[in-house]
Parts: structure tokens; sequence; C-alpha cells
């Protein structure tokens, strides 16, 4: 399901995702979907479902007993496509920018595998090809929007938590909220990317969690 009339994808001002995060169980196939449509080798995903969880235990003095309190919720997140792109005021030769549509590229023609990009990102989202020698990175699947089709995550999602659109549509529609632990403070690169938290989600730099999977992400 999407938020967008299917057309092709020059029509779009500024694309983006939309996770309601309370619905979402951390299956990954978001994640497969986009790895096996790219073809990506292991070690790279240009999309990736982060595992936050915490919690202890409770005292309740007046019946003597201890009651648990831990959470856990997951966080799929690929490029945000981002308003102020880090990635590409880094780049020393221009090979990442950003299109008429809002999507974040990366011209390999030109990229020299500085991973320059890579190390400014605070979302991890540019990835580096040992095997091609530059940066590799979520490009929105835009030949599927060419066509009229959904991204590949979108499209693979169950339980039907992940959309895309026009980001403007989906925060007059979700909200504004995407400081979200694990993810950074929105205000580095203006993501976008709007969430429906889950109800014990913590926001960015004040949580009490950890990641449970941080060789995943």
């Amino acid at each position: 399901m999407t938020d967008v009339t299917k057309a092709n994808p020059t029509k779009y001002k500024q694309l983006g995702f939309y996770l309601d995060q309370t619905g979402c169980t951390g299956c990954k196939a978001c994640q497969i979907a986009c790895k096996d449509k790219n073809d990506l080798p292991v070690g790279i995903n240009w999309r990736r479902v982060a595992e936050y969880s915490g919690g202890g235990w409770s005292q309740d003095e007046s019946e003597g007993t201890f009651k648990p309190n831990i959470f856990t919720y997951y966080t799929s997140v690929a490029c945000n496509h981002c308003q102020d792109p880090i990635c590409i005021r880094v780049c020393p030769t221009q090979a990442m920018h950003k299109g008429d549509d809002g999507i974040v590229s990366v011209d390999a023609s030109v990229c020299i595998g500085c991973r320059y990009c890579e190390w400014a990102c605070p979302y991890g989202a540019p990835q580096f090809s040992a095997e091609k020698g530059v940066m590799t990175k979520c490009n929105f699947c835009q030949d599927f929007l060419a066509e009229g089709r959904d991204p590949a995550c979108v499209a693979a999602c169950p339980s039907r938590v992940l959309h895309f659109g026009e980001i403007d549509d989906l925060r007059k529609k979700h909200g504004d909220t995407a400081d979200i632990e694990p993810l950074p403070d929105p205000k580095i690169t203006k993501p976008n990317l709007v969430i429906t938290p889950h109800k014990d989600a913590q926001k960015s730099g004040h949580g009490h969690g950890v990641l449970a999977n941080p060789n995943e992400v």
C-alpha cells in the first residue's frame, strides 16, 4: 500500500518513508526484500531493522513483590533522503547528489570510494562495496517507481506498517516524529522520515535501553 499516486517518480517533490512502529514485529521482510531486489552481497544492507530493548524489575513494597517492566521495539530504517544530507556536503567528487524527486543517489562513475559519506551519515546509509570500489545506497527503488510499483521494502511488509509518499502528505497524516531511539537527533540532517512511536519508544538521546542487535545494523 502506498500514500502516493502511482506514476513516474519525477513528479514527486520530496519522497519519504513512514513507519508505524506500533505494528512492526521485527520480521526483517523489508530488509530481505531490499537485499534480494538489489542483489546485495554479505555485509551490505541498505535497509536494516534495529531492535531496541531495555527495562528491568520494579518493587511493589506494599505487596512485597517485584514486577517486570521490560520492553522491546523495532525500527526499520534505510536512507532517509534527508533535507540536509550530510553525505552530499562531504563528498569531494559530487558523486552524492539529490534529484528533483528528493531522492539522494550516488553516481558510481565519479565516486572514488573514499567513504567520507559513510563516516558522516548518522544513519549509516551509504555503504562501501569492496567488489565495485564505490559507495552504494538505497535509491528508493527508482526503477520500481517508474513502473508504478512500490519500493521493494514497502511491498514486502506483511504487517503493512511501512509506507512511502510525499513527505508533506505523510506528516499531515501521521505527524512529524522522527526522534526515536536508537536513531540520531533528526536536527542533524532533517530526515524525510515519519514514525508513529511504539508505546515504549524513547526519544533520541534520552533512552535507557540498548541496541540488542548491533552486529546487524
